[in-house]
């Protein structure tokens, strides 16, 4: 059976928007029980100013935690060069960096414009070599608003393949796609990934998706039509931008999960003890919003799974 691959970005992503704090010994729990799930790929946290998110100043103990847990492969987002240096000093070995191809985006999310977002990745390429990292810390480039943007509308495709070949050619190691606001659609989707594909074929993608619009789990579809096997999704959907109005929750990883073993894509995930997972973070933040309907519904395995 082929293996499609899942990172869990609730600990990150579908932390920074909520209204309730979640305390460092949850979120060790959450890390625990997400392994014991069969999950492999965890996002843990986001080395970011505290005064802006105290929900991650405890970024470097979640960070130091996931490194010593058996079978697991945590990462974490930055945002610049700063956060960058404390990740690396985390002793992570995997981390991740956004920009956004939307101008728009980029000067309300980091300040900057699209090209000095992608000069500060060269700059946190250079630090990580510098270090004598460069065989043992693998950089990952998020592309943000990469299907469209609420503040700017529409993003060019040119645009992204371009913003893609430069943190390629500078030491991406991957370059995750993502559809912050949730506007794209399938077609779109296997467009982009298939052009993607074609102008940078030793690249290792990934793919971002929100369901904003109720268009996530078809634009997965879409993507595995066009050759992508790794996907990001988070626990209940939990997630969104706090710099891109309207920008809700992320794939609801449960059904993501589901739907990857229906088209016949091993998983790893052992659904009963996600769930049970999903539970507790429901208990933890009962002020959000959880969408899925695999927990609605239960699990059952696929009858008719693809070959």
């Amino acid at each position: 059976m082929a293996r499609a691959y899942l990172r869990e970005v609730g600990l990150r992503d579908g932390l920074q928007m909520v209204k309730t704090d979640l305390s460092t010994e949850r979120k060790i729990e959450w890390i625990r029980d997400a392994v014991a799930a069969g999950l492999t790929e965890l996002e843990v946290t986001s080395f970011v100013p505290p005064k802006t998110f105290p929900i991650f100043a405890d970024a470097a103990y979640v960070a130091q935690f996931a490194i010593t847990v058996p079978r697991l492969i945590p990462s974490a987002l930055v945002v610049n060069l700063r956060g960058a240096s404390d990740a690396f000093a985390s002793g992570l070995r995997q981390v991740s960096y956004v920009l956004s191809a939307s101008e728009a985006h980029s000067l309300a999310n980091a300040r900057r414009t699209s090209d000095e977002a992608a000069a500060e990745f060269e700059r946190i390429v250079a630090l990580r070599d510098s270090l004598g990292l460069v065989d043992t810390v693998q950089l990952s480039c998020g592309i943000a608003t990469a299907l469209g943007c609420s503040l700017q509308g529409h993003v060019a495709e040119s645009r992204v393949l371009d913003l893609a070949a430069r943190v390629s050619a500078a030491g991406a190691a991957e370059v995750l796609i993502a559809d912050t606001v949730g506007y794209g659609s399938p077609g779109q989707v296997e467009r982009l990934f298939t052009h993607l594909r074609a102008r940078l074929p030793e690249l290792q993608v990934a793919a971002h998706f929100h369901d904003t619009r109720g268009m996530g789990l078809a634009n997965v579809v879409a993507a595995l039509r066009a050759g992508v096997r790794r996907f990001d999704a988070s626990i209940g959907g939990l997630g969104g931008c706090p710099y891109a109005p309207g920008a809700t929750g992320n794939i609801n990883f449960e059904d993501t999960a589901f739907l990857l073993e229906s088209e016949g894509f091993e998983t790893g995930v052992d659904f009963d003890a996600l769930l049970a997972l999903r539970s507790k973070v429901e208990n933890w933040l009962p002020q959000e919003r959880f969408s899925g309907a695999i927990a609605r519904a239960g699990y059952a395995k696929p009858l008719h799974s693809a070959q």
